[in-house]
């Protein structure tokens, strides 16, 4: 069936920024797609946000398997029959965290060529699908918005040491949201990164500076950048950074 509503698909919804994007979007008005590869804690989180009235769908997604991201498109398709906006929230740090060791640990010289391996499967390759099922989709209804979640620690500019899983995996993705950019342009579909900025989650942690309402804003905003907004760009509290 055919919706009038927007429609927004968000990995990793269940918890932190991404939970909080689908909130956001739900609040909008939009028909929100909760995507989680934890279908107890997916669905305890949509159900959250149902008891908000929010319009949430819940969705299994493992975004390192490719027949979920089938699946995915999929039940888009059946059910919506469109995707106004993709938001590639799903990712971790499998890097040691900060705090738990020295600086010895978190450096190259002793990275795991599996920690790197994990964190580009999550980090790169999950979007990379994703924006391949979806953005052709979007082209064709002559819409689409795209939000692929990276970070100030991939910005080559500043590239220090340290923590190669995450960086690598998150300028990877930095990469993904280029190349598509470029091969859409001249199109209403928008493909940007974000870095939301250190954020008090999970992944974050409690020293983080900022909320997660904080850290979801500039991806909200570029899931509703009107016609002739940017794409291939990268932001940081509604502005431009630096690769």
């Amino acid at each position: 069936m055919s919706t009038q509503k927007r429609v927004a698909l968000v990995t990793g919804g269940n918890k932190g920024i991404g939970f909080e994007v689908c909130r956001q979007l739900g609040l909008k008005g939009f028909t929100v797609i909760l995507a989680a590869r934890n279908v107890d804690k997916g669905e305890s989180a949509t159900q959250t946000l149902k008891n908000k009235n929010l319009d949430v769908k819940f969705l299994k997604l493992d975004v390192t398997s490719e027949a979920d991201i089938d699946a995915a498109l999929r039940y888009v398709t059946q059910n919506f029959g469109r995707l106004d906006v993709l938001v590639n929230n799903a990712g971790v740090f499998m890097d040691t965290a900060v705090g738990e060791s020295d600086d010895e640990e978190h450096s190259i010289f002793n990275a795991k060529i599996d920690t790197l391996r994990a964190s580009m499967e999550s980090n790169t390759y999950g979007a990379f699908m994703l924006c391949q099922r979806f953005v052709p989709m979007m082209l064709k209804a002559g819409y689409g918005r795209v939000v692929n979640v990276s970070s100030g620690m991939a910005q080559l500019i500043q590239m220090n040491g340290g923590f190669p899983g995450y960086r690598l995996s998150k300028v990877a993705l930095n990469a993904v949201t280029r190349i598509f950019a470029d091969e859409t342009a001249g199109t209403n579909v928008l493909i940007n990164s974000v870095c939301p900025g250190w954020v008090k989650t999970d992944m974050g942690g409690e020293n983080a500076e900022i909320d997660v309402a904080q850290g979801a804003d500039t991806l909200v905003w570029l899931s509703e950048l009107p016609t002739g907004g940017p794409s291939g760009g990268f932001f940081r509290e509604r502005k431009s950074i630096a690769w």
